[in-house]
């Protein structure tokens, strides 16, 4: 255990993907908790505080994950920050209702000599399956605290806070780790009489030594760092793997994991009686059965992705109007204070035409995270990967890369990042390239705006037509870039289905709090900052007409309007693409400021009227869809990629093809008699 008064006790949540860790952190820190990214690396990471009376906690959601193996940079990431000593107790949330699967980390936990509480969470769901569990004789065979939890209905996180704070403060002796083979056992033991081991390896040595019996390199790398003899220690650890290695015929880490799943099979046998309860799988089998049915399944996809823009448009545009009648009576009321001039001319046509343009569609913005929350949490977006898995694979990709596509409807970035849980490099480079054409909540308010003015009575299949241009133009791209750039097979996808699940309203409104407070945050910094630059450039020269073709920007939009009037687009629909490269969102902040002189903040619909016909404002929905990803999502490729070159390529096809089918779309449409 770390050197600590204690004064903040800190609790590492572990556990596998699904087994309910998040919940259970959400329940324990509510509100009191930030996200960002572990130090040099891109994988989220996510901490918060909370107290027990006068016992203040620090509570870290370490990443999902199913060993203690560095296979993934998740496992490698949770390991390091339990063996650096900064750890009082680790809290090993498990699945009752999958209990077999989750008791391998379990096993390794146990290893690291640590304080551990085992969650055993979702107790209510093993019960319904027709599971007993005994948690009394549990907690003894491990040798540690057992806590049934239901972190869903927020039952038994008090208990967790409690039993920490009386491990912490009266101690606890090592947990009883897994018995291994009697053959493992007793060379572990002589391991450790002859090795000569400092304090600094910490309380882990039992886990290192197990670790560095498998070969893995950066076990063996602590194991020398801190033993007094280090080239004596690596002899010792190489002559007991090849002696247990020609003993056992076979590699040893396959005998030590088939160690730990016999003990996780033997106390299985003695805790855990089954019953059958048939009602509740049935009712799953069912579900299962329509959800993944391979005719309906796809239809039922995209059925329920339609009614997700239909409720984004329509509820949302209820509320979007109170903000929108707000902004413009903001507006009002600050030109009618403000003395004429420079200032009063930046707080209403620079800050609130800008800021307020996409402030407007905050409504919108939350009511499609509060659908993604839900149908992630249920566990319905884990069946869409795997039910899209057979037409991936139709054109050179599968299931697995779905997940990021998934998640860059929410943002591009992360969705960027998610693709280093793929197999194969070249499985990366396809995802990452075709990731930004999965349109990202910054690039909706681009649409609710121009749907509004020119298609409001058809809305919600007008978005759904540009989400679903988006995924067709994934799927054909991906399929040239395999054949084109890399021909090999697609490898195999296997992925746990979760069980089904109620979302909860408060992990729902948490996930929906975060992801529209970063939304208006963006529009508090970046999105005011470029509209103060964007009502400098419409103002300079002074004297000129604000937003005049005679301003900087209208003279910067006269350069680029001829590459853009093809389109259908004038010199301000160029200048907002342009600007809109730094973020999604100042497509919207820079058309405010540029249509909107004289008008109600965030009722530029006039304008736009005047300056787009129904076929140009689609191209530009279009375009605003294909073209340049945001800079984070370019600095995201070039970090996940670590290629100048792929990044560059990235830029580059994407521009062409939205230029090509922004093009495409406005010649076919006029030519059509549309207008």
């Amino acid at each position: 255990m770390r050197p600590s008064d204690h004064n903040v006790i800190v609790l590492a949540l572990a556990g596998n993907p699904n087994s309910g860790k998040s919940t259970i952190f959400n329940e324990l820190t509510g509100a009191h908790q930030h996200v960002g990214n572990w130090p040099g690396v891109t994988v989220e990471h996510k901490e918060g505080m909370t107290r027990l009376g006068d016992q203040r906690f620090r509570v870290v959601d370490l990443p999902g994950i199913y060993s203690l193996s560095p296979y993934s940079q998740e496992e490698v990431i949770a390991r390091n920050f339990l063996l650096d000593g900064q750890v009082d107790v680790i809290v090993n949330v498990v699945d009752a209702s999958n209990l077999e699967r989750n008791l391998y980390l379990t096993t390794q936990l146990l290893e690291l000599g640590l304080p551990v509480i085992v969650a055993l969470n979702m107790i209510d769901v093993a019960e319904s399956m027709g599971q007993e569990i005994d948690v009394k004789k549990f907690a003894s065979l491990m040798g540690v605290e057992v806590i049934p939890t239901v972190a869903a209905k927020g039952q038994g996180t008090q208990a967790i806070l409690d039993t920490a704070v009386t491990l912490v403060r009266q101690g606890q002796q090592t947990p009883r780790s897994a018995r291994h083979s009697p053959e493992v056992e007793l060379e572990l033991s002589r391991l450790e009489e002859r090795i000569d081991i400092s304090v600094a390896c910490g309380p882990g040595l039992r886990w290192l030594l197990v670790k560095s019996l498998e070969g893995d390199a950066e076990a063996r790398k602590r194991l020398s760092e801190c033993a007094s003899n280090p080239e004596e220690v690596l002899r010792y650890l190489d002559e007991t793997r090849a002696h247990l290695e020609h003993g056992f015929g076979g590699d040893l880490e396959a005998v030590i994991a088939d160690g730990r799943y016999g003990f996780v099979g033997g106390l299985m046998r003695e805790v855990v009686t089954r019953a059958p309860a048939p009602d509740r799988l049935a009712a799953s089998e069912k579900i299962d059965g329509l959800l993944l049915h391979r005719v309906l399944g796809i239809p039922i996809f995209l059925a329920l992705m339609w009614l997700t823009f239909k409720l984004t448009f329509d509820l949302g545009g209820f509320f979007q109007g109170w903000i929108q009648h707000g902004m413009s009576a903001l507006g009002v009321w600050a030109a009618s204070v403000l003395p004429p001039g420079p200032l009063g001319s930046l707080i209403v046509d620079g800050v609130i035409h800008g800021v307020g343009g996409v402030i407007v569609f905050v409504p919108n913005i939350a009511i499609i995270f509060i659908i993604i929350s839900f149908l992630e949490d249920s566990g319905y977006m884990a069946r869409a990967a795997f039910l899209m898995d057979r037409s991936m694979h139709l054109v050179g990709l599968h299931g697995k890369s779905f997940i990021p596509m998934l998640m860059g409807f929410g943002c591009n970035v992360p969705a960027v990042m998610a693709t280093r849980t793929l197999d194969t490099r070249e499985d990366r480079l396809i995802t990452i390239l075709i990731n930004p054409l999965m349109s990202c909540t910054a690039r909706l308010p681009i649409y609710i705006l121009f749907t509004g003015v020119f298609f409001s009575r058809h809305g919600a299949m007008v978005v759904f037509s540009i989400y679903a241009l988006g995924v067709l133009l994934a799927v054909a791209s991906g399929k040239l870039f395999r054949k084109v750039l890399f021909p090999k097979a697609v490898s195999p996808f296997v992925m746990e289905l979760p069980p089904y699940r109620m979302p909860t309203l408060r992990g729902t409104l948490l996930h929906v709090w975060e992801r529209t407070a970063m939304f208006l945050s963006k529009a508090g910094t970046v999105i005011l900052a470029a509209s103060v630059v964007i009502w400098a450039l419409g103002s300079l020269p002074w004297g000129t007409p604000f937003a005049g073709k005679a301003s900087l920007v209208g003279q910067l939009g006269r350069v680029i309007e001829p590459i853009v009037r093809p389109l259908g687009m004038d010199w301000r629909a160029a200048v907002a693409l342009l600007f809109g490269v730094g973020a999604k969102e100042i497509v919207v902040s820079t058309l405010g400021v540029l249509y909107g002189s004289g008008r109600a903040a965030g009722d530029v619909g006039g304008a736009l009227a005047k300056s787009f016909t129904p076929v140009s404002a689609y191209a530009f929905m279009v375009v605003s869809l294909i073209y340049v990803p945001c800079i984070a999502t370019i600095a995201a490729i070039r970090r996940e990629t670590n290629s100048w070159k792929w990044t560059l390529f990235a830029v580059t096809y994407s521009l062409a093809l939205a230029y090509g089918m922004g093009l495409v779309v406005y010649k076919i449409g006029t030519a059509v008699g549309l207008r």
